[in-house]
């Protein structure tokens, strides 16, 4: 049974020490006065539930090759109708140890070296490395930003895709920008993948950290048969629920052709799911409603926070994002060469906006305590305020 929020304090103001584990985004600033609030994951506990079933299975005591349960693919379809109204099947459901694995397997299964991938950035860096390392082509159409959001600019995606185009990359909702795309921008990309004869690869692996409250989550093969067919989708609870050590994510292809050849293209390369990865996926999707409504909650307020200060600040500007826990920061006014080495040295590490391909931006990731934001945000003025002296 499921704890309640009436009787368990989900931690997201108080949160157990990361400094001195194994953490990856804490090690970086080590020894050093720096709040680090790059890389995506949050600095929150799973929840309850997901702690109880891995406490459960380490008590087991046998850690093994595991075999994908069938309670894991069960827990992925009722998750996929219940929140976004697709009725997905089981046999659709492709296991990976995670998306950036996926990423590459597409490259290499449905491309081949001489062949184009077409990518929209600034984007997620592995959207830009993963046709690159499988030697394929990799073609760009970038995003255009409006004074209120990022739209795809299918005027130039028209003409950036070839004949020997083969996949486009997409980010669902998008990693950095935030962006939430809507049914009809879903639609019309459809339209366009069809006809082009490209098949569409969906990353919605932010598809459950929907903050704005108007909207809901679109997958995109749910659109259309048709698109469903020349379509995978890949997803995860490790965003979620803040799994991603585990090593557990997935791949949706309705295609059996399509599966069949991924399959084959992961044989030697890919390595299994492992046991504690299937046990939180199976907790996190069948108990993690409640702690996730909690977490949506206290990720508007630290969006809202950070949105009203850095708006406020000469030299930079920040689009409020609708999903995801990353903000997209344009330090272009300050006029800095590296604004991600500007605020480091201020005592923020933030993701350096060259790597998505969008210089004189950060990201910042805003899924860590209140009191931690402001610390950080206080860092940045301050930072600010003697550079514009």
């Amino acid at each position: 049974m499921a704890l309640t929020s009436q009787k368990q304090d989900f931690l997201f103001d108080n949160p157990p020490e990361r400094k001195g584990t194994d953490s990856l985004k804490w090690a970086r600033y080590a020894g050093h006065d720096v709040i680090p609030m790059w890389v995506a994951d949050m600095d929150f506990p799973s929840p309850p539930a997901v702690l109880e079933a891995l406490k459960k299975r380490v008590e087991h005591g046998v850690f093994g090759y595991a075999a994908a349960p069938p309670q894991a693919a069960e827990a992925v379809c009722r998750w996929f109708q219940t929140r976004y109204g697709w009725g997905i099947q089981k046999e659709w459901i492709v296991w990976l140890p995670g998306l950036v694995c996926g990423l590459n397997a597409v490259c290499r299964a449905f491309a081949e070296a001489d062949e184009e991938i077409t990518v929209l950035p600034p984007v997620y860096p592995p959207f830009l490395t993963a046709p690159v390392y499988s030697g394929r082509r990799l073609l760009r159409c970038p995003l255009r930003k409006t004074p209120d959001r990022y739209k795809i600019d299918f005027e130039r995606l028209e003409q950036t895709i070839s004949p020997t185009t083969r996949i486009l990359l997409f980010c669902h909702p998008h990693n950095p920008v935030g962006r939430i795309w809507e049914r009809a921008e879903l639609e019309k990309l459809a339209e366009l993948c069809l006809r082009k004869n490209l098949l569409l690869c969906s990353d919605e692996i932010h598809a459950d950290l929907i903050l704005d409250e108007t909207s809901r989550h679109i997958p995109t093969a749910s659109l259309s048969e048709e698109i469903a067919q020349q379509s995978i989708t890949l997803a995860s609870p490790s965003k979620t629920f803040n799994l991603p050590g585990l090593g557990c994510a997935y791949a949706v292809i309705p295609n059996i052709e399509l599966r069949h050849r991924f399959l084959r293209t992961m044989r030697g390369i890919v390595p299994h799911v492992g046991p504690l990865g299937y046990t939180a996926c199976i907790a996190a999707y069948r108990e993690g409603a409640e702690w996730l409504d909690s977490l949506l909650k206290y990720l508007r307020a630290n969006r809202d926070l950070l949105c009203q200060t850095i708006n406020s600040l000469p030299g930079l500007s920040v689009t409020a994002p609708q999903a995801t826990y990353l903000a997209w920061i344009d330090c272009r006014g300050l006029g800095l060469s590296n604004p991600a080495e500007f605020f480091e040295a201020a005592g923020v590490g933030l993701s350096d906006g060259a790597e998505f391909e969008g210089p004189g931006y950060v990201r910042l990731n805003f899924a860590c305590p209140q009191s931690r934001l402001q610390e950080a945000l206080h860092r940045i003025q301050k930072a600010v305020s003697n550079h514009t002296l």
